[in-house]
């Protein structure tokens, strides 16, 4: 064992590290390997077309909806409607009391 240091943190840190590499010794290495670390089965050409189809379809799902989202964000005429002055109005003036400081009773 090495000599202690005169810090009581790194004398702990050390014990812990030392009780760390005996078990590590005594275990051995995990018996599992990390998913991205195991060799990839091989599909079959069945497999792979049925992967390609299924994302093909999703794509164009994906397609379909953007183009339908887009769709329902055209412009509209929000200043000739009828009232939309008064309206407009009315939500200044809201908004006037919401961000003053008075009290409602």
């Amino acid at each position: 064992m090495t000599t202690q240091p005169n810090d009581p943190i790194e004398a702990a840190l050390a014990l812990v590290r030392q009780g760390a590499q005996e078990r590590a010794a005594v275990l051995g290495p995990p018996p599992w390997q990390p998913i991205w670390k195991r060799p990839r089965k091989r599909l079959t050409k069945a497999e792979k077309k049925k992967r390609l189809h299924l994302q093909r379809q999703r794509l164009q799902q994906a397609g379909h909806r953007r183009f339908y989202a887009g769709q329902s964000r055209r412009p509209r005429p929000r200043r000739n409607r009828i009232g939309s002055a008064a309206s407009r109005r009315g939500a200044r003036a809201l908004s006037r009391l919401r961000h003053s400081n008075v009290s409602l009773w």
